[in-house]
């Protein structure tokens, strides 16, 4: 009898199921009300498995979807440093999604008023950028080791002085930060998401769960830095070449606009440089009257034409962050599906060892920057170009800008 009524409440719990989704089968935001593992009610009682209502976030803030695909990675330029670190490869990104912009001093300074409140002085003290990457002994670029952080007419110029570990930590509280505002709008102002307090049962009240977890479905993932190839990627935005919807592209770039060129060749923007960089040997924006980049140093992060996938500043302005470790045959030994190099494995510090005589910067606490900058020439504006720099180090022409999983969907 036992196993009649067992059966009987599977046919049930099947015929529940099917009938609890309007398309016939569950998705992430309509899961039906029973498992299709084992037929048990979600939520039943209180040993029950849960299952939060879920609806899907809008977009962090200052992201932009990057659709994932294809591409080939590598240099497009003459290798003029002769490192042979980025040969051409064909790789595949996953989507992701990228800030539109450069991380700015506003953005940075907010940080610091949340941290100075919230903090330790010393964990205040460590974020701070360090101003005096300005300071020049034979330059008079005094006034911008004052003023260029925290005066407001640079409110949305790139944050710099920051170092790849400072970066980081940015990330982290940005992540704890936009959350934690996340959760607050849905307790306070009804968002209609539930996954912090639990499903409810009839006209009964919520019960509030004092941490969201992952599966709440009320927070984020995670800012980071974007990997290199992620960053590659992004700047390249290959989508403005596809010709057809059968996978051909008409042309490869250069730089992340089309042509081989740096000013623009069309309408009445013509003739006007696509990016801030340093045209040549003391030249940095022109003459009077009718400057080109404008700017001297770096620029308003929304300044210049955006590329394809809407992003600002992907070559020229400042330099910018990413995750990996350098290493120079990264090429050719990353997987070909999200490349990343976290470490040096496979490649490990002891082949730079500079007890045999030799020097060499190359270790596992150094990290790629890529993107040109405003102090740079026109060579390093090419996504595929790529440099490094120690982690705890910080200059006057490095920023970064943060990413994000596109969690679920591959669209």
């Amino acid at each position: 009898m036992k196993l009649i009524k067992y059966l009987s409440v599977a046919v049930m719990g099947g015929f529940l199921l099917s009938s609890c989704s309007k398309g016939g089968q569950p998705t992430s935001t309509d899961p039906g009300g029973y498992s299709t593992a084992t037929g048990i009610e979600y939520g039943e009682d209180e040993e029950a498995f849960d299952v939060p209502e879920y609806a899907e976030f809008p977009q962090g803030p200052g992201l932009v979807f990057i659709e994932g695909g294809r591409t080939v990675l590598g240099s497009m330029e003459e290798d003029i440093a002769m490192t042979r670190d980025n040969i051409e490869r064909t790789v595949t990104v996953a989507s992701f999604y990228m800030d539109e912009t450069e991380v700015a001093n506003i953005h940075w300074l907010e940080y610091l008023h949340y941290l100075k409140k919230d903090s330790l002085p010393e964990v205040y003290q460590a974020a701070l950028p360090d101003t005096t990457v300005w300071s020049r002994q034979l330059s008079f670029n005094d006034p911008y080791v004052t003023y260029y952080l925290r005066y407001p007419g640079f409110r949305f110029f790139p944050v710099v002085g920051v170092s790849w570990l400072q970066a980081n930590d940015f990330c982290n509280w940005r992540t704890a930060k936009v959350n934690e505002n996340f959760v607050k709008q849905e307790t306070d102002g009804g968002g209609g998401r539930r996954g912090l307090f639990g499903r409810k049962k009839g006209n009964a009240e919520p019960v509030e769960s004092t941490t969201p977890g992952i599966e709440s479905g009320l927070i984020l993932p995670n800012y980071r830095l974007p990997t290199e190839a992620e960053w590659e990627y992004a700047a390249q935005a290959m989508i403005g070449t596809q010709y057809t919807e059968d996978e051909n592209q008409n042309n490869r770039r250069l730089y992340p606009w089309d042509g081989h060129q740096v000013r623009n060749p069309y309408g009445k923007q013509m003739g006007k440089f696509m990016a801030n960089f340093k045209r040549g040997r003391g030249d940095y924006a022109g003459i009077a009257g009718s400057l080109n980049d404008g700017a001297m140093i770096t620029d308003y992060i929304y300044s210049y034409p955006p590329n394809d996938f809407g992003l600002y500043n992907m070559a020229g302005n400042v330099n910018e962050w990413v995750q990996d470790i350098y290493r120079p045959l990264s090429y050719q030994d990353v997987e070909d599906l999200n490349p990343f190099r976290r470490d040096g494995y496979l490649d490990e510090t002891e082949n730079y060892d500079s007890t045999e005589g030799f020097h060499s910067l190359i270790n596992n606490e150094v990290r790629v920057f890529k993107g040109g900058s405003w102090k740079d020439v026109a060579y390093w504006l090419s996504p595929g170009t790529r440099r490094f720099m120690a982690q705890d180090s910080s200059t006057a022409t490095i920023g970064f800008r943060c990413a994000m999983i596109n969690a679920g969907s591959n669209k």
